[in-house]
């Protein structure tokens, strides 16, 4: 990054480190801009990215020595307060805690009725259609579930640019569709058929597949896979 001596905001927007996170996300920032952003701003001397490398230096240009420093040794730097210098220490603890949590196994999804019922509970009385997907991984682990639209009483609009990018986005191999029949009908529509479809042969060319579509309602649920439909 260019050196500059003069505030953050008044820099490009591609080089201010909160707004490079959201363009380009938290790993091309390097150590000095992420504490830069911990810090929140600098002095009338110095800009948080200054204070930031200051801050390094501290430790060596090391995170892990970095973390072995204490709230006054961080105040010892000219334009951390007690307010910064805490927020660091913060943020230094919260690293050792995490990497001493274990990792928490995501569930794994075998067949339509290990998903239906939690479907089933999270949407059967909703007075209106709600579409969800249901991202997996190779080994059919659910990485996450997203609403992907909501509508009216008897259908919803969906778009299968949104649920692929989000498949994209979270490196997913597979997916789940889903959504409920407030009517309490499971069969079916055409609508339903079409847009499964539609998503199925857009999704084969980024190499991902779908694997159910689940309709739900209070009466129970109707598995497309199940029924050959898929």
């Amino acid at each position: 990054m260019q050196e500059k001596n003069y505030p953050i905001k008044s820099w490009a927007k591609t080089e201010r480190p909160r707004e490079k996170l959201l363009l380009q996300g938290s790993g091309n920032l390097t150590d000095s801009e992420l504490l830069a952003i911990l810090l929140g701003n600098g002095t009338r001397e110095k800009s948080a990215l200054d204070l930031a490398r200051e801050v390094l230096a501290l430790g060596k240009n090391n995170l892990r020595e970095l973390g072995k420093k204490s709230v006054h040794d961080f105040m010892c730097i000219k334009g951390i307060g007690e307010a910064k210098a805490i927020c660091l220490a913060a943020a230094f603890e919260l690293a050792r805690r995490r990497a001493g949590s274990p990792v928490l196994e995501k569930p794994q999804i075998k067949n339509s009725r290990d998903i239906a019922q939690y479907l089933q509970d999270h949407l059967q009385d909703k007075n209106h259609e709600v579409f969800v997907a249901i991202f997996l991984s190779k080994s059919n682990r659910v990485i996450s579930m997203e609403t992907i639209s909501t509508g009216g009483i008897t259908s919803t609009i969906v778009d299968p640019r949104l649920i692929l990018k989000k498949a994209v986005q979270v490196d997913a191999v597979g997916i789940i569709l889903c959504h409920n029949h407030p009517s309490g009908n499971l069969k079916p529509s055409y609508s339903d058929e079409s847009i499964t479809l539609r998503i199925k042969e857009a999704s084969r060319l980024l190499d991902i597949r779908i694997l159910d579509h689940i309709i739900v309602s209070e009466n129970g649920y109707f598995s497309f896979a199940d029924s050959g439909i898929l």
